[in-house]
């Protein structure tokens, strides 16, 4: 079963915007933080942005400004909104839940990954 579903990413030219969303169910988002995640080939997975289960958000200091993580309680969606897009972007990006302030390795759930290019 799927805990969480990931859609959206795909090809874009530098400069432009893309949209990520990871579908959970309510108890996951009710119970759990939501991170995204990024990783490149032969990488360790880099943490992107991430919002609290009392809302609050957190950014890597390379997408601040550029990136927008939120939650859609009626939808059960959180979004990563992604602007201003450069190639150094360009990764397969994972959605995860787990407590709040946790390290990946406490993560409870991930999503499939999806991936993202940004073309110069």
């Amino acid at each position: 079963q799927v805990q969480l579903a990931q859609s959206g990413g795909g090809l874009v030219q530098a400069g432009g915007s893309l949209r990520l969303s990871c579908a959970a169910s309510l108890r996951i988002l009710a119970t759990n933080a939501i991170y995204w995640y990024r990783q490149l080939p032969g990488q360790q997975r880099g943490l992107v942005a991430s919002i609290s289960r009392g809302g609050s958000t957190n950014y890597a200091d390379n997408v601040k400004g550029r990136f927008t993580i939120s939650r859609d309680t009626s939808e059960n969606t959180v979004y990563l909104q992604m602007s201003s897009l450069k190639p150094e972007d360009t990764a397969v990006y994972y959605c995860a839940a787990g407590p709040d302030r946790a390290t990946l390795r406490l993560m409870n759930y991930w999503g499939q990954g999806t991936q993202v290019t940004v073309s110069s």
